[in-house]
């Protein structure tokens, strides 16, 4: 009687164990299904960005990171909608994620800046790898566009690392955008001296370095009198390569050139007041 009374119990359990992996047959079902899905259109989804990206010329840091992004972030939606199908409750666990992504986000703020940064400026391109910008205080030819930061080198020969940060939201100077670079220096000379003479002498110094342009002429004019002085603003062109080679060579032509044609520097003058 007792082993009869058992087998009916086992019976049962055994009836209703198959009904719930009849009904939950369908929702596994479904949940593979979906993954296989899912997996194959964000794949597609990628493969499809990465070529617009591609063909928009693009940064490959910037498309290479982008697409990693979309790729974790879409595989994660993926996964919780899973979850969801099969009857896991998946609202505690996105208010966990929730939570790590702000923790996350306060303990990374100056580096998620940074990213951002980097991500508008791979995207908007004020500059290039091999573009001369000033920056930050900075001076240089641009030798690294990367997520975070960008790495110039300066004319002394010093490597400078900036922040994508600051650099995004502060004032860029790009003296390469448009080809040829104009050299800006300035020599005074005294208020006595015949400006004419001293324009030709500073022009035949400037053309007379093989390194500044012909075309266009290098320009000699008046920036300001005052101080006891004539202040010339004596502007040569030259490429982005020798701009350093120029600014620095044309004031030691123009000087000597000054100097055996007698043309007089200003005088220095000092104002003592007596009490």
């Amino acid at each position: 009687m007792l082993t009869q009374i058992q087998s009916l119990t086992d019976l049962k359990l055994f009836d209703k164990l198959f009904d719930q992996m009849i009904g939950y047959a369908p929702k596994l079902v479904g949940a593979i299904l979906l993954y296989f899905i899912g997996s194959f259109l964000i794949n597609r989804l990628v493969k499809i960005f990465g070529k617009v990206m591609i063909r928009k010329n693009y940064d490959k840091s910037l498309h290479t990171f982008l697409s990693s992004l979309i790729k974790v972030s879409l595989t994660i939606l993926l996964f919780l909608s899973i979850a969801g199908m099969i009857g896991i409750d998946i609202t505690s666990f996105a208010a966990l994620l929730a939570g790590a992504g702000l923790a996350i986000g306060a303990a990374l703020n100056g580096s998620l800046g940074n990213l951002a940064g980097g991500v508008m400026m791979l995207v908007f391109k004020p500059f290039k790898v091999g573009d001369l910008i000033e920056a930050q205080g900075a001076i240089g030819t641009v030798t690294e566009q990367g997520i975070f930061a960008t790495t110039i080198l300066t004319s002394d020969n010093k490597t400078t690392i900036i922040p994508n940060g600051p650099l995004s939201t502060g004032v860029i100077t790009n003296y390469t955008t448009h080809g040829n670079l104009r050299v800006d220096l300035s020599m005074g000379i005294a208020l006595n001296q015949d400006i004419d003479k001293a324009r030709k002498v500073a022009t035949e110094a400037m053309l007379s370095h093989p390194k500044v342009l012909k075309n266009p002429a290098p320009e000699v004019s008046v920036l300001k009198v005052a101080d006891g002085m004539c202040l010339l603003a004596i502007r040569p062109y030259t490429t982005q390569v020798d701009y350093w080679d120029v600014n620095f060579g044309v004031q030691e032509l123009v000087k000597k050139a000054f100097d055996v044609n007698a043309i007089e520097g200003p005088t220095p003058t000092r104002i003592i007041i007596q009490k």
